[in-house]
């Protein structure tokens, strides 16, 4: 049973026996699919020496942001990585790929007795090459490219979406919509936007609505979910499409208060994860259900489908004392390697992935799961470090999760 099946399986038993789980489980256990921050990597990454830079040299050039060219692309690296540092404070990137962002979530309780879960992310400064802390977004995705930030802010839902320039780090733009705007995601030519809108804010839990944990009553989840809303980048132009609260099989609501929309692979589509189905239900641009595309079988893996599009990230391989991913066909969707890793994150190009691996000399199964980001290579099975193992610090007091987007 994988973890899809295994989720799926618990909330219905608990919808069942009227037993509660605790705020936000079902959020934190489907966050791989609900968190596809890969932004399914187009194009193929020019291939130079594997060096690894142990420091991110930039230049820093008067004149505004408009003169300024990225980071990302100024270092011409084709690997750059801090194997010493986690969480990040300087660029990672391989390939096209880039670490755009991280984030820690944390549970700020509130006046009235509501839990909001707040993030802290570290987003990249694209005009120093740093990782710069964040408390002022309340959710954020990084178009391609790693120049622009779609950012929401506190309180969520939001009334406008803000283009955040990364070198100057102020807002370009606001976009406003006329409904309330709790998560976005950038199409792959990063010229439209998925906006997910709520009722009420997905991140709130509320003391009303309580729900047992361990025999203590905590503050509980109201999903509220509406539909989404097509923004186009350039005109600010936006349509919004209603999407009924979805339900399993057995007419239970998704106890998920977070169903963001995200983009299929080619863009003509977008997709929110459900319950009852580990794929998906896929809606086309005008807010009508479809059949879901070929990539369906692959969608829960957050690496998604090779620039190329032949391959696609798969699940855990491994067993008690194999620690290893699929990478499958992404037409036929049979197994065609595997690579020592634990979960793949975001194709660097067509044969190298970034993904969470582990200690090899302590990554045996039995208990040692400390992760770190790993460069790793389809056919040769090459690892190279990308960060040190992933861990809390005085600024971000949790462990760290990664949010990729291109050069």
């Amino acid at each position: 049973m994988n973890v899809d099946e295994l989720v799926r399986d618990t909330l219905r038993e608990t919808a069942v026996d009227s037993v509660s789980v605790p705020a936000g489980f079902a959020d934190r256990v489907l966050a791989v699919r609900r968190r596809r921050r890969s932004r399914r990597i187009a194009g193929t990454a020019a291939v130079t020496a594997a060096v690894i830079a142990v420091a991110v040299a930039v230049p820093l050039l008067d004149g505004g942001g408009d003169d300024v060219r990225p980071a990302s692309e100024m270092n011409k690296s084709d690997i750059i990585g801090h194997p010493d540092q986690s969480p990040p404070r300087d660029l990672i990137a391989a390939g096209d790929a880039v670490l755009a962002a991280f984030s820690v979530s944390s549970n700020v309780k509130q006046d009235n007795g509501d839990v909001i879960r707040t993030p802290i992310y570290g987003l990249l400064n694209q005009k120093t090459g740093k990782y710069e802390k964040t408390r002022k977004w309340a959710f954020l995705d990084v178009a391609p490219g790693s120049r622009t930030a779609a950012v929401l802010e506190q309180e969520l839902p939001a009334k406008r979406i803000g283009l955040l320039d990364l070198i100057t780090g102020k807002v370009d733009r606001w976009i406003p919509v006329d409904h309330g705007v709790g998560g976005v995601a950038f199409s792959p030519d990063g010229k439209r936007l998925v906006a997910t809108t709520y009722a009420k804010n997905p991140d709130r839990y509320l003391a009303d609505r309580p729900i047992s944990v361990n025999g203590k009553k905590e503050p509980g989840p109201v999903p509220s979910r509406t539909g989404f809303t097509i923004v186009d980048v350039a005109s600010g132009e936006s349509d919004w499409h209603e999407v009924p609260l979805l339900k399993d099989e057995f007419g239970f609501p998704n106890m998920n208060t977070r169903e963001d929309f995200d983009w299929s692979h080619d863009g003509s589509l977008v997709y929110s994860s459900t319950m009852s189905d580990a794929y998906g239900e896929y809606y086309d641009l005008d807010g009508g259900k479809v059949p879901a595309p070929d990539e369906k079988r692959i969608t829960y893996v957050e690496a998604g489908i090779s620039p190329d599009g032949k391959l696609a990230g798969g699940d855990f391989a491994g067993n008690g004392t194999d620690i290893a991913v699929a990478v499958n066909d992404a037409r036929t969707g049979k197994r065609v390697a595997k690579l020592p890793a634990q979960q793949l994150l975001a194709w660097a190009d067509n044969k190298r992935l970034i993904a969470w691996g582990c200690d090899p000399k302590k990554c045996s199964g039995k208990g040692e799961f400390r992760n770190q980001l790993l460069l790793v290579t389809v056919g040769t099975n090459k690892v190279v470090p990308l960060s040190d193992f992933r861990k809390a610090s005085d600024d971000y007091p949790g462990r760290w999760s990664p949010i990729f987007s291109t050069r």
